[in-house]
This record gives C-alpha cells, sequence and structure tokens, in this order.
C-alpha cells in the first residue's frame, strides 16, 4: 500500500484535496431495523471488480457493476486504475475486498438472515462528487432485492 509520505507532494496534495471536497453530512441518525440476524445483505465495494467479459472500469468512471452472487471467483477481475493500489491480497484470496464467502458463511452460522443475490462494484478513484446519481440508483435496486443492510468495502 502506498503511504502519502512516499508520494511526491503533488500527488499527495491532490488526494488531501479530495478528502476535503468531501460533503459533510452531520451526524446520522440511528435507524431501526430488524436484528442481524433477519437482515438482507449484498455487498458494495469501490474495488473496481467486474465479471470477466464485462466492460472495464476507465479513469474516472462513476457507475458500478453489478456482480451475480454465483460468480466465481476466477470469475471477477479487477479493473481498478489506481497506480497506488497494491492488489497482492486480491489475488491471494478475493474475500480481502470482496468478502463473499465469509459472508455466507454468516448466513450458514445464522448470523445474517440472507444473501443478496447480486452484489455491486465501483470504481474507488473516481471523484466522489460524481457517484451521487449512480449511488442513489443502485439504492432503489438494493430496495427492490429487499437488502437492508449493505457490507461496505472501501478499497
Amino acid at each position: 500500500m502506498a503511504r502519502m509520505t512516499d508520494l511526491p507532494d503533488w500527488e499527495r496534495q491532490h488526494h488531501l484535496d479530495k478528502i476535503a471536497a468531501l460533503p459533510d453530512y452531520g451526524v446520522t441518525p440511528y435507524v431501526s431495523g430488524p436484528a442481524l440476524n433477519r437482515r438482507r445483505v449484498a455487498i458494495v465495494t469501490t474495488a473496481g471488480l467486474h465479471v470477466r467479459g464485462d466492460v472495464a472500469f476507465e479513469v474516472g468512471s462513476a457507475d458500478y457493476r453489478i456482480i451475480p452472487g454465483d460468480t466465481r471467483a476466477a470469475d471477477l477481475v479487477m479493473s481498478h486504475i489506481s497506480v497506488n493500489y497494491d492488489r497482492s491480497g486480491f489475488q491471494e484470496d478475493l474475500n480481502v475486498v470482496f468478502p463473499l464467502e465469509r459472508l455466507r458463511e454468516l448466513e450458514s452460522a445464522g448470523v445474517v438472515g440472507s444473501v443478496s443475490g447480486f452484489h455491486y462494484s465501483f470504481m474507488g478513484a473516481s471523484p466522489g462528487h460524481t457517484l451521487e446519481t449512480k449511488a442513489c440508483e443502485l439504492a432503489g435496486l438494493l430496495k427492490k432485492d429487499g437488502v437492508d443492510a449493505v457490507l461496505l468495502t472501501p478499497v
């Protein structure tokens, strides 16, 4: 993983500027709902994953890819653009960025109610303000699928 201290000044400042540009959502209120063992869970990642054969992510991509829950690990590709991202963990164990196997284990153990049949990936190197439209679209898909808990894996 790249450390801020290892980056050239111009690139370090670029990343710090992105943080400063994030919107302030204030304090998020507690939202009640069913117990975790009754919730339907989906994964949303910013790992730039997609099913082999789908369109790869491009620089500045603000869209997402749908990953069916029965997709084999060998059929997932990471087209994350950032050169600062260490892909070795993903190459050794998909669960590092897309913990579907761990989520299924939690379902089997009764910790979560069910696992969604679909999961989603954005590319994390995209400017945050460009993602809102697609994030709202995705929220509608999750709601239609009965998902009431999301496991976020930011990369």
